[in-house]
């Protein structure tokens, strides 16, 4: 593997962990960024994103001085023989992808990339959008490639050094091959087609993921109607090659900062172009009725009067975050449902272990506090809405002194129900029998 002179626009999630692995790779990377304060804090090693193993892939090369951070993308492209473009790409109007961050840095870069320079797209984008780019560009010289990312928050840079498969889109193969070298380090199958399958590639695997939760999340509502257990359904089905056991456990619903912007960018391309895809708008629409459904429980439970109003009716949250192991609230199916739970007048104090030294504003919303025993005071029930491991140590018989109620909605079918039952508490999980032991 030769060594190759990189930028990476943007240091998000997904560009300062390819800033940081490439590095890693023997790479000579320079990461730009708008922000001059992010700029400020990388250059000292100090990584804000809740990842494990960037921070330390940061600091491993900037000491080795194949790392460095810019506030000026003209120069950071200036000398690299390859661009990567890792810049949000957020739901716009009408659910669409918004490009104007990427379309933005196409101009800012056209005028200084060196000739025969490949720029990667490396954001999530539509089909169509390696051309855009490459008009924008206006540049013969320059090829334009996509090359999407598959990173789990929580586990980027695992994935990242021990990819599944590495999807490579061009009209030009010398150009593939190139950004296709970049990763040869690394033990992994090779994808390489035209662009506009791997924009699309990115976009169904997201599809078929969020397909998969909606899935699980229903079925998790038939097995309470029939007396089954969700978790030995899943199993079951699970160790079928065909389907796997991946994304079926069922919880408040899916979100994140993929699932819900790709899914909707999506279904707007497929009715702007014509393409009816019912199974697609199924997905998104049973993801929104689950957590309705999951809210009518708590009122069911929790309610006053004949209509169940929450109306004053204190809840403690357990976790803020779309899933355990980040820091990440973008879409957070936690917060779509604390935004029902007011909507209905319920009072909210939230607990998450990842928020303790970040303090987003959620005031409006929620009242975040530091420690989950307080959060429990005065609560007429908990709801469990973030897998996170450290749930399971806390001192529920403290937690269950201090509630009016004494129900638990463990949404995330985390906890051990025998557990609660000897601090008096009562354990609800989704798609299980009340007695069924969480593993």
């Amino acid at each position: 593997m030769s060594a190759r002179h990189v930028a990476v626009i943007g240091t998000g999630y997904v560009g300062l962990t390819t800033g940081a692995c490439l590095a890693f790779l023997g790479h000579s990377v320079v990461c730009a960024d708008a922000d001059p304060h992010k700029v400020e804090r990388l250059r000292g090693a100090r990584v804000d994103i809740l990842e494990p193993g960037l921070p330390e892939r940061v600091r491993e090369g900037l000491e080795a001085g194949r790392l460095e951070f810019t506030g000026d993308t003209a120069a950071a492209v200036a000398e690299a023989e390859v661009v990567f473009l890792c810049l949000p790409t957020p739901m716009g109007a009408g659910g669409a992808a918004d490009l104007a961050a990427v379309e933005a840095v196409a101009g800012q870069v056209r005028d200084v990339l060196r000739p025969g320079c490949v720029v990667v797209n490396k954001s999530t984008v539509p089909v169509g959008t390696c051309e855009r780019v490459a008009a924008l560009l206006g540049r013969a010289d320059v090829s334009v490639v996509s090359n999407p990312e598959f990173l789990r928050e929580g586990r980027a840079v695992e994935d990242f050094l021990h990819p599944d498969r590495i999807v490579i889109g061009a009209a030009d193969q010398d150009a593939a091959r190139r950004v296709a070298g970049l990763y040869a380090a690394l033990d992994a199958p090779l994808v390489l087609t035209d662009p506009a399958s791997a924009e699309l590639t990115k976009y169904a695997a997201n599809f078929f993921l969020a397909m998969k939760l909606s899935f699980a999340n229903n079925l998790a509502v038939l097995c309470e109607r029939f007396g089954a257990d969700v978790a030995d359904v899943t199993e079951g089905i699970g160790r079928d090659p065909r389907i796997g056991p991946a994304f079926l456990r069922p919880g408040p619903g899916w979100g994140g900062s993929c699932l819900p912007k790709d899914t909707h960018a999506l279904l707007t391309v497929c009715d702007r172009s014509g393409v009816d895809f019912p199974l697609l708008r199924a997905t998104i629409e049973t993801n929104v009725a689950h957590q309705r459904r999951l809210v009518e429980r708590v009122a069911a439970a929790c309610g006053r009067g004949a209509e169940g109003s929450l109306h004053g009716v204190r809840l403690a949250l357990y976790g803020l975050t779309f899933k355990a192991g980040t820091s990440d609230l973008r879409d957070s199916p936690a917060l779509a449902v604390a935004r029902l739970l007011r909507e209905r007048g319920a009072e909210l104090t939230a607990y998450d272990p990842a928020l303790r030294e970040e303090r987003p504003d959620l005031s409006d919303l929620v009242d975040l506090v530091d420690d989950p025993v307080r959060a429990a005071e005065g609560a007429a029930a908990c709801l469990v809405l973030t897998e996170w491991p450290q749930l399971r140590d806390v001192d529920w018989a403290a937690v269950a002194a201090c509630m009016s109620g004494h129900e638990v909605h463990d949404w995330r079918n985390l906890l051990d129900p025998d557990v609660l039952a000897r601090t008096g508490l009562s354990w609800r999980g989704i798609g299980r029998p009340a007695a069924a032991r969480v593993a």
